[in-house]
């Protein structure tokens, strides 16, 4: 089953860039099937994909509600055997991956935590969790979401206090009731969907048109620096 058939544009460059780095990965280990954990993966939307192209996932997030989600999910999805759900957070990340764990015990293939980093509690703490659970040679496939979009994204709904706000602030907020407790500043992906009109995402005809324009302008580094998410890609040395 191609699961690259899906076409929404909000994840289609992080979808391109995962599959890109899964295949990849199972070129070189010689495994077909990745031991994959999505760190913060709820209700399973990355998770149920991957499983369909034959991965073992492991979800760890703290909602119950998320993981009853996530099960249904995945039975619909026929992937049942190849989705387990634990109730967890970054910290406990050893807890699940390692000896006794329920998740590779000699570590994991690849770890998925996206919007994660932006709402931990301690940034520095979850990175090295994630780079513990992987094996040498592992992918961890990291998104976040990133200031510059959101000054730019406030200041053309006209809210130019929150706009300068979020410029200035150290952890890239506009203010005490933003949902976000940090952004970060890097280049990234997700160059146009925050900016067009709902009436293009749903459109079917559209969304294809913009998922490709936004394959294409990230190559560009003019607009990745206004990208509303960065997506980092990293390997964790095999020495």
């Amino acid at each position: 089953m191609n699961e690259r058939v899906r076409r929404n544009p909000r994840t289609e460059a992080v979808w391109a860039q995962l599959y890109e780095s899964l295949a990849a990965l199972s070129t070189s280990t010689g495994r077909r099937v990745l031991d994959i954990v999505d760190l913060g993966g709820g209700s399973g939307v990355f998770a149920v994909p991957l499983a369909r192209i034959g991965h073992r996932v492991t979800v760890v997030d703290p909602s119950p509600n998320a993981l009853a989600t996530l099960a249904r999910r995945a039975a619909e999805a026929g992937v049942a055997d190849q989705v387990t759900g634990v109730q967890g957070d970054a910290a406990g990340l050893a807890g699940v991956v390692g000896p006794g764990g329920v998740a590779g015990p000699d570590g994991v293939d690849v770890v998925v935590c996206h919007g994660v980093l932006e709402v931990v509690d301690d940034v520095s703490g979850a990175v090295t969790a994630i780079a513990a659970a992987l094996r040498p040679g592992g992918v961890a496939s990291v998104v976040v979401a990133q200031r510059y979009a959101a000054v730019l994204a406030k200041a053309l709904a006209g809210h130019l206090a929150d706009a300068r706000r979020l410029l200035d602030d150290p952890d890239g907020r506009w203010g005490p009731s933003d949902p976000l407790p940090r952004r970060f500043d890097e280049d990234g992906v997700r160059v146009l969907t925050g900016l067009v009109g709902g009436s293009v995402v749903d459109d079917p005809a559209e969304v294809v048109a913009l998922a490709e324009l936004e394959a294409a302008v990230v190559a560009h580094p003019a607009f990745r620096a206004v990208a509303a998410a960065l997506h980092v890609l990293a390997i964790k040395p095999k020495v």
